[in-house]
């Protein structure tokens, strides 16, 4: 019974191919292709509202340099909210719980980040590592600590998101086998879980969309440090 709360997360296969990619990629057939109508429909203004929502938010602290960024960062975020959010769907698969796709994702960014900062300005960002007025004897372990702290950044992110989105899945399925359970002997302890069920699904729905925003704001936040 325990191995089965696991297999939701074992990526599908198809004839011995894993259908991972085809997953990451369907969200990106949701999107309304742009064309020469103005306000072609509503959907499409409303997703034209959230894309332009979402880059007045990562763009804000940004300066002129960092505007660079706003496709990608916004196109980033539009990826992990739709693949979250699709995840909640029943019979369905998320992609971001995997930590191999959330690394694959977070390191490449977090290296751009700061290959960025060291080509533009290599003394402030190699400042960062000893802030200034360090006592001299604890300068050895304060670059140390602080060089961990600046490689251990990736890992957090695909461990956040990777964490949050596994516990609330599982949490899900938890519930939902009880009340199934539940139902022949006790139905009102049933109604009462499934209840909780609900409540539990609208907090996945607001934690999906929440760890797709926190993701793509601390990589523009590092991206705020190196320009």
């Amino acid at each position: 019974m325990n191995l089965s709360f696991f297999d939701q997360f074992a990526s599908p296969c198809l004839l011995g191919i894993p259908l991972i990619l085809i997953s990451m990629l369907f969200p990106t057939l949701l999107l309304f292709p742009p064309n020469n109508r103005w306000i072609p429909n509503r959907l499409s203004t409303l997703q034209s509202w959230l894309i332009h929502l979402i880059t007045k938010q990562l763009m804000t602290p940004l300066n002129k340099k960092g505007h660079k960024w706003a496709l990608v960062l916004t196109s980033l975020m539009m990826l992990l909210l739709m693949i979250n959010l699709l995840g909640l769907l029943p019979y369905t698969f998320t992609p971001t719980t995997q930590l191999s796709m959330n690394m694959a994702l977070a390191f490449p960014l977090w290296l751009a980040t700061l290959l960025t900062g060291l080509r533009n300005q290599p003394s402030a960002s190699l400042g960062h590592l000893l802030p200034e007025g360090t006592p001299t004897p604890l300068i050895p372990a304060l670059i140390m600590i602080e060089t961990t702290s600046l490689l251990i950044r990736p890992l957090a992110l695909g461990v956040r998101l990777t964490a949050n989105l596994t516990a609330g899945h599982l949490l899900i399925q938890l519930i939902s086998t009880a009340t199934i359970a539940l139902l022949p002997t006790l139905p009102t302890v049933s109604l009462l879980t499934m209840s909780v069920l609900l409540l539990l699904t609208l907090l996945e729905i607001a934690v999906a969309m929440i760890q797709a925003y926190v993701f793509v704001l601390l990589l523009s936040l590092y991206l705020q440090e190196n320009i």
